[in-house]
């Protein structure tokens, strides 16, 4: 009986290592989980700040996309390109 339980336990033991290493949240190189998003960075165009793509405002500029980190930003750089006359 003892050593059935201590059979049990090794195997349990060797689940829950299994588990640790290849499961789902494992962090091995290379392998990307379905549950992972990885975000692109952007670097806003008048600041000049880097920032994940999904928290960009986004604005088409003469049919270019750009984004920025904030609608100031985005209303200084508008402000910025008519002064100049254009992009």
């Amino acid at each position: 009986m003892l050593r059935f339980l201590l059979f049990i336990f090794l195997l349990y033991l060797l689940y829950r290592v299994g588990r640790w290493l290849f499961g789902p949240n494992s962090k091995t190189i290379g392998k990307k989980n379905s549950h992972e998003t990885i975000d692109e960075m952007v670097q806003d165009p008048f600041c000049k700040t880097y920032f994940p793509l999904r928290e960009a405002k986004k604005r088409e500029i003469d049919g270019k996309w750009y984004y920025f980190c904030s609608d100031s930003c985005y209303e200084k750089f508008e402000k910025q390109i008519h002064a100049r006359g254009g992009i």
